[in-house]
């Protein structure tokens, strides 16, 4: 099945393919200039750091839905070992074996094709089994740092936490900012709270996964107006889960990571923030949020810290 006419005509509106080099591999992080980091940084003024991440543990929030996406498995390989002969220092080591978009992620533009293309237009099978992402892989993303704006769609419409299934509008995302009094600008990333991360702080694994807010195909258009460097939110599937167009699976997906080159991140913990932003009234920080370099890797975990 193609995708429809609609979607295209979105794509249009919103491609940068070209836009910084047909040679190009970070798509629209090259907003986040020296000048935009350092006003990023004139943002702190307490130095009070915010984590925002899950985490990382078996009983993670991956179902087994998604094939291969496994939860973090940690076991030790050194116990106080004395590799050197008896006497001298021990060492205890460790290893682990998880899905890279197990918990708190960004996801590179390699990720997701559609119509048999990655970003940039580059073909879709430069992704291979051995040597994973030979284009537009997390690896190349070497730094991200920025100023972190939080729309609390939640809280701006009057709730703690969005109904499942509910897709998030350009308009909510007005009224957000709106709340927070802080015009997105370009080379900002972007935080959206749905609050429903509290299914997955409560346990409930599947009721976090399924039915669950998220971003409308609508809001592409949005970010690519304020030229935002990145998205993330608090949700498993990042867009609306059911998808808001019969049959028609992950086109934010597609629009943001393969049309506009614009990682997006899932399963942030934005609870914490959402009470110190309303406690501060303020929603721009310091974000420093930059992912493993792991090589040809798809996507990589994250430990986003926001330094108010």
């Amino acid at each position: 099945m193609s995708l429809p006419d609609a979607f295209h005509d979105i794509a249009k509106r919103v491609n940068n393919w070209g836009r910084w080099g047909t040679d190009d591999e970070i798509g629209t992080l090259n907003l986040i200039t020296d000048e935009v980091v350092r006003q990023a940084a004139a943002t702190v003024r307490t130095g009070r750091r915010v984590p925002l991440t899950l985490p990382l543990q078996q009983d993670g929030v991956q179902t087994g839905v998604i094939p291969g996406r496994v939860n973090p498995l940690h076991a030790m390989v050194q116990i106080n070992q004395e590799i050197f002969g008896p006497g001298t220092v021990a060492c205890s080591d460790d290893v682990v074996t998880m899905g890279l978009q197990a918990a708190t992620h960004w996801d590179a533009l390699s990720h997701v094709s559609h119509s048999g293309r990655l970003y940039n237009g580059r073909p879709a099978h430069t992704v291979t089994p051995h040597g994973g992402a030979g284009f537009g892989g997390i690896g190349t993303v070497r730094h991200l740092v920025s100023r972190g704006v939080l729309l609390d769609v939640a809280r701006a419409r009057g709730t703690d936490r969005l109904d499942g299934g509910y897709a998030v509008t350009p308009e909510d995302l007005d009224a957000a900012e709106e709340m927070a009094g802080t015009r997105v600008r370009a080379g900002d990333i972007v935080l959206v709270r749905t609050g429903q991360i509290q299914a997955c702080l409560a346990g409930d694994r599947h009721g976090y996964a399924y039915p669950s807010p998220g971003l409308s195909i609508r809001t592409p258009e949005w970010f690519h107006a304020r030229d935002v460097a990145a998205v993330a939110n608090d949700t498993l599937t990042f867009e609306v889960f059911p998808p808001e167009v019969a049959n028609l699976w992950l086109p934010v997906h597609a629009l943001h990571l393969v049309e506009m080159g614009m990682p997006q991140g899932q399963n942030w913990n934005l609870e914490e923030l959402s009470t110190a932003c309303g406690e501060t009234g303020r929603y721009a920080f310091l974000l420093t949020a930059t992912p493993e370099p792991f090589t040809g890797a798809t996507g990589s975990p994250v430990a986003p810290v926001a330094v108010l």
